[in-house]
């Protein structure tokens, strides 16, 4: 990654294009793509000053809640000796990350349900890192379905928790309390947790591992 002190940047796997309209800017002979964090979720946590990031060169990842692929795309270009099992239930959002993984080797699309992991468990080894941006209701349950079947030991989980997403009606921060509970009676540390404010509203990012 590059930053400009300002703007966030991967270097870029596919040099000369762009997934989504992100500009791209070359240094030092390497070409870069800005990674805009009103549009990535996990840009926008990096900007924060999150105090782990598990994603290096070769690490495999599960993400859950893939859409198009914009964050995917991402992290393609930081895991480029890794493999992103890029989870999506929209068929019309998987059709975009289908185009991606043409051009990204590393992007293995899934089009499944990331409620229900038995649909794709013979696709997908034990990973590093499960990453999940899921709307559905049981955002916790969803996670711990797919770590405790996925997450290799000592492996790392990102969870963001849309409040709305869970109980419109609640106050967030109850929401949150009671995700954290049920994080850590799962066997789960919390390593670290950050509200998405300003960028996005009423969500949070759990950096958990296994205890």
């Amino acid at each position: 990654m590059y930053t400009d002190g300002a703007r966030l940047y991967t270097r870029n796997l596919v040099p000369g294009v762009a997934v989504y309209g992100e500009r791209l800017v070359a240094q030092e002979g390497v070409e870069y793509r800005e990674w805009d964090r009103r549009r990535s979720k996990l840009a926008a946590l990096l900007g924060k000053g999150v105090g782990v990031f598990p994603f290096g060169k070769r690490t495999d990842v599960l993400y859950l809640g893939a859409a198009q692929g914009t964050t995917v795309s991402h992290l393609s270009d930081i895991c480029a000796d890794g493999t992103i099992y890029a989870v999506e239930v929209s068929r019309r959002a998987f059709q975009k990350l289908l185009d991606l993984s043409e051009r990204r080797h590393g992007v293995m699309p899934i089009l499944a349900d990331a409620e229900h992991p038995d649909t794709y468990e013979r696709l997908v080894p034990p990973v590093d890192v499960v990453y999940q941006d899921v709307a559905q209701r049981d955002q916790v349950g969803i996670f711990l379905k797919n770590a405790s079947e996925f997450l290799s030991p000592g492996g790392v989980g990102m969870l963001i928790v849309k409040a709305r997403s869970t109980d419109v009606a609640a106050n967030p921060s109850k929401i949150y309390a009671a995700a954290e509970r049920k994080l850590q009676d799962a066997g789960f540390e919390i390593v670290d947790r950050r509200s998405l404010e300003p960028f996005e509203e009423d969500h949070a990012v759990f950096v958990v591992r296994r205890r």
